[in-house]
């Protein structure tokens, strides 16, 4: 860790640099210059001594030291003026800093190909970024410019005591050598046991905040899962805290080892001062001048260890947050520079094979399928087949490890990503619930576009969303979130309601629609896939569904199961081959025939 401790204060610099070069640069040279009105503090201290203690009468003594005296008041004065200006200057670039890590880490965080967000390791790393590596570039900065204002300082020190007698020098190092050693060894201590507790950390979290959240609070009660949740977490946190207390008491052991240890060599220091004096190898001004430095130098020292300590201690964090923006840009996808074609007739897949990470089999194992422009297209199965995933792949989200996605052709492995997904609309089986308002959480289905009330009306209303948006507070203005002053929640099926008519808003020419309906009654329900049966004109829809009803007037239909497809065709044919397809489509038909 020493070893890249430069290369992270560098980089801690650079992004300095890049948030405000000319706070960067006043905050340097002013704390810089702090230390230099320190560095010249201490030396007209010599001055005063020398003036005062030098024989001859009282008043000639006074006179001859009134110049460094002068000198002393100018050099703290100046020095409290520009350590107030660092101050200022400083409260103006950490917040900068801070913003700019944080941007940093969210621009790699969204460029990560999705299958990376099912790694846990690379989760946890993520923790450990925003947890404490965020904040530790900014305090790496800080701490950075108190080092070298200190070395300044501790550089006067010293070669004033180097000049009085060369060996007090030595044994003003050796006695910070402990104190130094315990900071540094400390720093490691809660290092480790930071990257102990960090996924216990996480889970407590997340539970903690279904304890707390909105959204979770009616099944909570519903199962009165209070005590048990409680108990978990009550669990996790004694876990962490014992693994603290713990620590905290070895750290405690080696700075007490480290404070005895600097004591006794400090003792040692004075105590080689008071014998030069004793045996005439040092005069009275001069021992004066040295104990002045001595006390100085070791408080210089002290200071110099702990922002030592700090910078360490923080090199630990801001190497989590460079680790893990490098593993980042390592799991970044691909950015080829095909360009997905607009009105697509064809998109087959060949032998596709897409395993999650750490997963013990393919999620979709050896699938071929062909789509084309204008078609329905359904995917059934049961539970774990392969649907949502093989959607996934075909919107663009995730990146077979075997076999092809083309596009009229083309490999999709050699088109920008984002240029596939331009042409995809995607209906999520549980939607985001946007914290924005009404009409945002529609247009944000094409926010680069300029928005038309009537382009987003008529998608609210070919998503069954128009009536209820209208019965709101503020109707589309409407703010969709109860964390928030003013504002409303939806209903589960008002919530795929609103996402459907983001869908349509989006207005794209392959709509991909994972349970799309999941939580609408029978008559929306109708109404939406009647609605979808007419946006198909002209456009390709994947339907995911486990209704077997509503995929009866599909095109084509694939049937999954454990990740490959085992059947396709259309209704009529597949319920001949009275397969999988036959026995599900039967089963849910007399459910219903039986009620």
């Amino acid at each position: 860790m020493l070893r890249r401790l430069p290369k992270l204060l560098r980089d801690a610099w650079v992004i300095a640099w890049q948030a405000d070069r000319r706070t960067t640069i006043a905050v340097a040279a002013l704390q810089v210059a702090a230390g230099a009105a320190s560095a010249v503090g201490l030396i007209s201290v010599v001055g005063v001594f020398d003036g005062l203690l030098q024989a001859g009468p009282t008043p000639e003594r006074v006179r001859a030291a009134v110049p460094s005296l002068l000198l002393l008041i100018g050099a703290l004065t100046v020095r409290g003026a520009l350590t107030a200006a660092a101050s200022a200057a400083n409260g103006r670039l950490s917040p900068k800093v801070y913003q700019a890590a944080e941007m940093r880490l969210l621009n790699l965080t969204t460029r990560v190909d999705l299958a990376t967000f099912d790694d846990p390791d690379w989760r946890d790393a993520m923790e450990r970024a925003r947890d404490r590596g965020i904040s530790a570039a900014e305090q790496l900065v800080d701490r950075a410019i108190e080092l070298a204002t200190n070395l300044i300082g501790l550089a006067a020190a010293a070669g004033v005591l180097a000049v009085l007698h060369p060996v007090l020098l030595p044994l003003l190092v050796l006695s910070v050598v402990p104190v130094a050693w315990a900071a540094v060894r400390s720093a490691r201590l809660g290092h480790r046991r930071v990257l102990r507790l960090i996924a216990v950390w996480r889970r407590q979290r997340m539970l903690a905040e279904l304890l707390a959240a909105r959204e979770p609070a009616p099944e909570l009660r519903a199962f009165t899962l209070r005590e048990f949740l409680l108990d978990e977490v009550r669990r996790l946190l004694a876990i962490s805290t014992n693994e603290e207390i713990r620590v905290a008491g070895r750290m405690v052991r080696t700075t007490l080892v480290g404070t005895v240890l600097s004591a006794v060599a400090t003792g040692v220091t004075y105590g080689v001062l008071l014998w030069l004096l004793w045996t005439g190898r040092m005069e009275l001004a001069a021992g004066g001048a040295a104990a002045y430095a001595i006390n100085m130098g070791i408080g210089k020292l002290r200071e110099l260890a702990f922002t030592a300590n700090r910078v360490f201690e923080q090199g630990l964090y801001f190497n989590d947050f460079q680790g893990f923006c490098e593993l980042s840009r390592l799991r970044a996808e691909p950015s080829p520079g095909g360009v997905a074609p607009d009105g697509f007739r064809e998109i087959q897949l060949d032998r596709v094979t897409f395993r999650y990470p750490d997963a013990d089999r393919p999620a979709v194992r050896e699938v071929s399928l062909t789509l084309r422009r204008g078609e329905i297209i359904a995917l059934v199965g049961e539970n774990g087949s392969g649907k949502s995933t093989l959607a996934a792949l075909l919107a663009g989200l995730y990146r077979p490890q075997h076999g092809t996605v083309t596009w009229d052709g083309q490999d999709a492995a050699g088109l920008d990503p984002d240029t596939v997904r331009e042409r995809v609309a995607v209906v999520m089986q549980e939607p985001t619930r946007w914290p924005l308002s009404a009409r945002a959480n529609i247009t944000i289905g094409r926010h680069d576009r300029v928005v038309e009330t009537a382009l987003v009306h008529a998608a609210a209303r070919a998503g069954d969303a128009h009536e209820f948006v209208m019965e709101l507070t503020r109707q589309y203005e409407t703010l969709l979130s109860r964390h928030f002053t003013d504002g409303a929640d939806l209903s589960g099926g008002q919530w795929q309601r609103l996402a459907v008519s983001r869908a349509f808003y989006r207005d794209a020419p392959l709509l991909i629609c994972d349970e799309p309906t999941a939580n609408l009654d029978a008559r929306a329900e109708h109404d939406v896939y009647q609605r979808l049966r007419e946006l198909a004109s002209g456009r390709t829809v994947v339907l995911i569904t486990h209704r077997m009803a509503s995929v009866r007037e599909a095109d084509r239909i694939y049937v999954l199961d454990h990740g490959a497809v085992v059947e396709q065709g259309d209704h009529e044919e597949l319920m001949a081959a009275k397969g999988i397809y036959a026995q599900l489509f039967t089963l849910q038909a007399s459910a219903y025939q039986s009620a």
